[in-house]
């Protein structure tokens, strides 16, 4: 077994630990069937993490790794919004003392639902990868314990704890589409769906405007990208330079999508008005790659990670 299959198989094997200690600060969220018109003998379905306490599957990593934290020690992260609310509610939890630094992009609610936790929040950078360094600096120099949203085992483990569910509530999936930001949530459920559900394709989607991650693997190392603004602000930013993420994502990813602004747009429109959902431009991304060829998945079954709803209201009003 190689190091990184052996990797794999480790990650499968702690999700599985963390997804019974976590059981109690999590929500298994329904699997929902698709309303759409769809190519003969094809299923789709959606895993609605937007659903998740925190609104997105980012929760299930941050109860992960605090429960590895001693609770006197004061902890800081860096977020696009999501991971940040998933913290601060396991923060409250655990009684950590928690900071999180945000881009000065970020989506207004998300920011004000994590100051409603009474966590404090600095604006740093104008985009996600920039908070991160900003708060590992801060780390280092306040001595603070800094938990990556995607580069950490436990937040990956955690993450993975969405495929074990999966594949207990779908049988027989046989692809699995999942949007790509730092790459925690893809290599956490493809370490899962690898280990046990190898024949089911994990089917990476990169957002054009930022595809830091899918540009790595291309690479085959840590490779900078433009930024540029995108509706799937969730993804956004880029990946840290010693991630787990990029081995463990090369590994398990069967296939790559890039999906542009206008089907991210086409894909929210579709949640709202054929599948009744609303959700943020993060989750409607993987349905999108789906959309893009929905032909290609004739005769088989196939799951969309719905990974938030955390929208913002006028954006998504806009859109849709």
């Amino acid at each position: 077994m190689s190091p990184v299959s052996d990797l794999i198989s480790q990650s499968a094997a702690r999700s599985c630990a963390v997804h019974r200690k976590i059981a109690g600060a999590i929500y298994r969220t329904p699997v929902i069937a698709s309303r759409l018109p769809l190519a003969e003998g094809a299923r789709l379905f959606y895993k609605t993490e937007n659903f998740q306490h925190t609104g997105s599957f980012k929760l299930r990593g941050a109860s992960a790794k605090l429960t590895t934290v001693p609770f006197d020690r004061p902890v800081i992260t860096a977020s696009s919004g999501n991971h940040g609310i998933a913290c601060s509610l396991a923060a409250q939890t655990t009684g950590h003392e928690l900071i999180v630094v945000l881009p000065e992009t970020v989506v207004a609610k998300k920011r004000k639902t994590i100051e409603g936790f009474g966590t404090k929040v600095v604006i740093h950078g104008a985009d996600a990868s920039i908070s991160e360094l900003h708060a590992q600096q801060l780390a280092e120099a306040e001595g603070y314990t800094y938990i990556s949203p995607y580069n950490d085992a436990e937040v990956i483990a955690g993450q993975g704890t969405a495929a074990l569910e999966l594949l207990d509530q779908i049988d027989g999936v046989d692809n699995v589409f999942i949007s790509m930001g730092g790459g925690g949530l893809i290599s956490g459920m493809g370490s899962v769906i690898k280990e046990f559900s190898p024949q089911t394709r994990v089917i990476g989607v990169s957002a054009t405007n930022s595809c830091a991650l899918a540009a790595s693997i291309k690479a085959g190392k840590i490779v900078e990208t433009e930024h540029l603004d995108t509706l799937a602000d969730g993804v956004a930013g880029g990946v840290d330079a010693d991630s787990l993420t990029l081995p463990m994502a090369s590994e398990v990813i069967d296939e790559i999508v890039h999906c542009d602004e206008d089907q991210i747009a086409a894909a929210l429109k579709v949640l709202a008005w054929d599948e009744n959902m609303l959700v943020e431009g993060a989750a409607a991304l993987a349905l999108a790659a789906y959309l893009a060829d929905p032909e290609k998945y004739a005769g088989q079954t196939s799951a969309v990670l719905l990974c938030g709803g955390n929208y913002e209201v006028n954006q998504l009003r806009g859109i849709i």
